[in-house]
């Protein structure tokens, strides 16, 4: 089923500026037994995104209704909620009556091995880099066409993800995934100021960090330390936790931090 302002239809306006400039945000999220996981907090992303690029008119409990109505008798699958500036004429300068527009569709579950969750994935780095700009960092907006000209880079289907740099060849994110690493028994994730998506697991597993004590930050992860690393684990909302087995020719193991907080993550997610 897709929705559009409430409404069974499968298209918008060619004037919907979601269209003609990007100018908009999505969330992507997993749907278990009839529910949209961990709403709450997919819910305040796009708030606080809608709120940095001025989009308004968004209300919470219609976008929930549509949500709900959407993935009524969806055993698994995925939810994706696009919320665009709606329509507006030629030119960058949105127009002071553009009217929010909200998509909401349900699409099939991906169908990843489960040896992707068991045994871990194989990584590759991608050579498209990711731009800084601190404006539209750690938001999820419509534009993505750095990630899909990484994705295009890549056929092989034993390489599950790539890994992004930025400009300055550090390491920020997979192409649809957060990454994170263990050295020392120290967790490390990329910090998100200038550019890539603060992703709603990266959160949950923060907090998870955060409630077992782990002793974790947001750094910058060069590629020396991240070849360096004695786990490497990638994470999104979809997904749960994948670990790392190998980046190219660099294996890793799947250590007891990856195994402690997949745990945890289980615990949590199979209560929502």
């Amino acid at each position: 089923m897709i929705l559009v302002d409430g409404q069974e239809q499968a298209h918008i306006s060619a004037a919907d500026r979601g269209l003609q400039y990007g100018d908009g945000l999505f969330e992507t999220i997993a749907v278990s037994g009839g529910q949209p996981r961990l709403w709450e907090r997919h819910w305040r992303r796009l708030a606080s995104g809608c709120a940095r690029l001025g989009i308004e008119g968004i209300d919470p409990q219609q976008l929930r209704d549509d949500a709900q109505r959407t993935c009524a008798g969806v055993r698994k699958g995925v939810l994706k909620v696009i919320v665009t500036r709606g329509e507006g004429g030629r030119g960058y300068r949105p127009a002071l009556t553009a009217k929010a527009t909200r998509i909401v569709a349900t699409y099939p579950w991906p169908p990843y091995p489960e040896a992707y969750w068991q045994q871990g994935v194989a990584v590759r780095v991608c050579t498209t880099r990711l731009g800084r700009n601190a404006a539209l960092a750690g938001m999820k907006h419509l534009n993505r066409l750095e990630q899909v000209l990484a994705r295009r880079e890549w056929d092989d289907p034993q390489i599950a993800e790539g890994l992004m740099l930025d400009v300055g060849g550090h390491v920020i994110a997979g192409t649809m995934s957060n990454v994170f690493v263990v050295a020392a028994n120290r967790l490390v994730t990329p910090a998100l100021d200038a550019c890539g998506v603060a992703g709603v697991m990266r959160g949950v597993i923060l907090d998870i960090a955060a409630e077992l004590a782990l002793s974790w930050e947001e750094g910058t992860v060069s590629r020396r330390e991240l070849h360096q690393a004695d786990e490497v684990f990638l994470c999104n909302a979809l997904i749960g936790m994948w670990p790392v087995r190998c980046i190219e020719q660099q294996d890793y193991a799947l250590g007891p931090l990856t195994k402690l907080i997949s745990g945890r993550l289980s615990s949590i997610l199979s209560s929502k």
